[in-house]
């Protein structure tokens, strides 16, 4: 059995009732690291020392400022003794990226961790170690600035996971579309504009017409949750597409059949 987690659902605003998107594959792979990371973790009882590995999709705060937290956790609570080492799967870059980060957060403190604890994978294709997992990342339309990327993920059950990461309608999307069993995509923003670098609504319901034996869930909503009362109203989308809320999961057995619970 494998089974996925959403630990949070919203979009960089964090909606009422929603933490920032944030996927959790087997209590072992993150799918980025957002500032609520923590929190998140605490909630689902999963310790940090227990992650063995991150998959960064780009460098907006709300998908890596969660990082320098995790470092800080596992070297002081969760894995004093450096037992774990965690593997960082992101873009040539990301590297420098996260270090600056981590010394803005806490200058002098999580030098050794990145030298020592951290195994940086900048591989385009990789297994993930002996989870059952394994991934090919590849370009989505989102702002250009922060290297924006998706994974198209495959379970030794033979489940495909499309995790759009923060993107647009686009074509590398619309490729992998058809070969996978869910498609995670983000709707960060309402039909009130035009929002190239965001899926609206309107863009979920017309991939799902597009691909219709795909199981279309949508993340990093920009609407409340159904619990809440303010905030942006939660929008009116068929039946087929799932719009998942924080603690919602997806379970999958032997044979790559799967369950979303919502």
């Amino acid at each position: 059995m494998a089974r996925i987690d959403f630990l949070g659902t919203g979009n960089a605003f964090s909606p009422q009732g929603r933490m920032h998107a944030l996927a959790l594959l087997d209590s072992r792979v993150l799918i980025d690291a957002p500032p609520t990371l923590l929190p998140q973790l605490r909630r689902a009882r999963i310790s940090p020392g227990q992650l063995q590995h991150v998959l960064f999709t780009h460098w907006h705060g709300d998908h890596a400022f969660g990082f320098p937290f995790l470092l800080l956790d596992r070297k002081f609570i969760s894995d004093p003794f450096g037992e774990n080492n965690l593997e960082v799967h992101l873009r040539p870059g990301g590297r420098e990226y996260l270090s600056v980060l981590c010394e803005m957060g806490f200058p002098g403190s999580l030098g050794d961790s990145l030298d020592s604890r951290v195994e940086w994978n900048e591989k385009e294709t990789a297994t993930l170690g002996e989870t059952g997992w394994g991934y090919e990342r590849f370009p989505v339309h989102h702002t250009p600035e922060t290297d924006p990327h998706g994974y198209e993920l495959v379970h030794e059950s033979g489940f495909r996971l499309l995790h759009c990461g923060d993107s647009g309608p686009c074509p590398e999307i619309e490729n992998r579309a058809n070969g996978v069993d869910v498609a995670i995509l983000e709707m960060g923003v309402p039909d009130i504009g035009e929002f190239p670098h965001h899926h609206r609504p309107s863009d979920v319901i017309s991939f799902s017409e597009r691909f219709p034996d795909v199981k279309v869930l949508v993340t990093h909503n920009f609407a409340r949750s159904p619990n809440c009362e303010t905030g942006f109203e939660i929008p009116e989308l068929p039946s087929r597409i799932v719009q998942l809320n924080d603690g919602d999961s997806i379970d999958i057995d032997d044979n790559g059949i799967f369950i979303v619970n919502n």
